[in-house]
């Protein structure tokens, strides 16, 4: 299938091919009609799979209010002259560097409809975004906390959203973002399209999905929680003080476009590049202690390539868009992991190669042994290298026996990955009530008692 056939108008046809791309990712190809025919969306789809664009186009295409005269898709006409705009599509997301990419795509592919579209997160001053806003925009992205900063200001109305998109719902959860978004919906008309995009789906999200979309379509174009196919998985076992040399030592030796390297703390982000850049390799950090400013301008560097390392957290990193990251690096192993699949999204994208290495010292073979069962399989040893001394005997993972059955009795456990139902929404008015004495995730109701003050 090419972009020509999925019935976009030509400007938008014009600058997705200007931009390069004339096949549309599977995510792409499903999405974008389902949005076109006002569907509301559920879509499961990992980092790097172009699901920014099979929102951002079609919502394109509905705002500008051009639709192919065959098809009756009941687009809007533009707001006349000296009328002011009001927000017609609301995308919320999760970190500013989503936010900003999502507005980058709007510009990219809106360049030829007249729409205005703006960004509003925090760490930087709200002033420039309260005066776009009072201008008007068609299209607003946002972050949960300083979209309530504006509502609360007078600076922004909610009252005329007709398409809602939630980008990464389940990073929002994990950022604790659930109140934030409850509060916004409040405030939306009911009488909506909802586009909800999350990479995995637990039982918090499918809840939320339940409550917010009307007889959606559900999209799944991998497997809830699996890697690419393309990405090689490599262990290096090694004890937590050996780390950041053997990190120098790696980025000495191996061939690399773009290495993006995560841990687990900002403190000890910092510490990498300080390593590393004392070894004469260009590195940059982002995360939450930077200001705006200076993670704007490491994410730059990194992508024009006069910075060939970034370390990030995971929050910092969420949503990063760059072309050509040929390794990542997990400094510290995640304790989550569905955190690695978000990780590892960043490399072995559209089909091309990419390189998960994992550094693993004795504390966390419990992490290492929740991110195998994930991906259904054992991570591969990495070989031997200057500075590095591969395990002659197989690692021996706390807990785990070195052969033979499940030791004392007890049945060898599977490294498969567990299975998880498909996830089909509820209709509204369908849901069962719980049973007595328990709330709604069957868990037993605690009786609080209120102290005296």
């Amino acid at each position: 299938m090419k972009f020509d056939e999925l019935r976009l108008i030509p400007p938008l046809l014009d600058a997705v091919h200007a931009s390069g791309y004339e096949t549309p990712t599977p995510i792409q190809s499903r999405v974008i009609p389902l949005v076109l025919k006002r569907k509301d969306v559920l879509a499961c789809a990992q980092t790097g799979t172009g699901k920014t664009a099979a929102f951002a186009l079609p919502i394109l295409q509905q705002l500008a209010g051009q639709v192919p005269q065959n098809r009756n898709m009941g687009g809007r006409n533009q707001p006349r002259k000296n009328q002011p705009r009001k927000i017609r599509s609301l995308v919320l997301a999760p970190t500013r560097e989503l936010a900003q990419q999502i507005s980058d795509s709007f510009s990219t592919y809106g360049r030829n409809l007249g729409l205005k579209h703006t960004a509003v997160f925090g760490g930087v001053n709200k002033n420039p975004q309260s005066r776009t806003l009072r201008g008007g925009v068609d299209i607003l992205v946002a972050t949960p906390g300083r979209l309530l900063d504006h509502m609360s200001e007078g600076t922004i109305s909610l009252d005329s959203i007709e398409i809602l998109v939630l980008d990464e719902a389940d990073r929002m959860l994990d950022m604790g973002f659930m109140p934030d978004i409850r509060r916004i919906l409040k405030q939306i008309p009911k009488n909506r399209q909802t586009l909800f995009l999350s990479a995995t789906m637990p039982a918090p999200i499918r809840e939320l999905a339940n409550e917010i979309l009307s007889d959606p379509v559900a999209v799944e174009v991998a497997r809830v929680s699996s890697p690419a196919e393309s990405v090689e998985h490599l262990a290096y076992h090694v004890e937590k003080a050996s780390k950041r040399s053997l990190l120098s030592n790696l980025l000495t030796h191996i061939a690399y476009s773009r290495a993006l390297v995560f841990t687990r703390t900002k403190h000890g982000a910092d510490k990498v590049v300080r390593h590393l850049m004392h070894g004469k390799i260009s590195a940059a950090a982002i995360h939450g202690n930077k200001s705006q400013n200076a993670r704007t301008r490491a994410l730059d560097d990194f992508k024009s390539g006069k910075v060939g390392v970034l370390v990030a957290t995971d929050i910092a990193a969420r949503g990063l868009d760059v072309d050509g990251v040929s390794h990542v690096i997990n400094f510290d192993l995640t304790d989550e992991p569905e955190t690695y699949i978000h990780r590892i999204g960043r490399t072995g994208r559209a089909g091309a190669s990419g390189v998960a290495m994992s550094f693993i010292s004795s504390e966390e073979h419990d992490n290492l042994r929740g991110i195998q069962r994930l991906l259904g399989a054992k991570m591969q040893l990495a070989s031997d290298m200057p500075g590095y001394k591969a395990p002659t005997e197989p690692v021996v993972l706390q807990g785990e026996e070195r052969s033979g059955g499940g030791g004392k009795g007890k049945p060898r456990r599977s490294n498969a990955a567990p299975k998880q139902a498909p996830y089909f929404p509820k209709k509204k008015g369908t849901r069962r009530p719980p049973k007595p004495g328990r709330n709604r995730s069957g868990a037993k109701k605690r009786s609080v008692q209120t102290a005296a003050r």
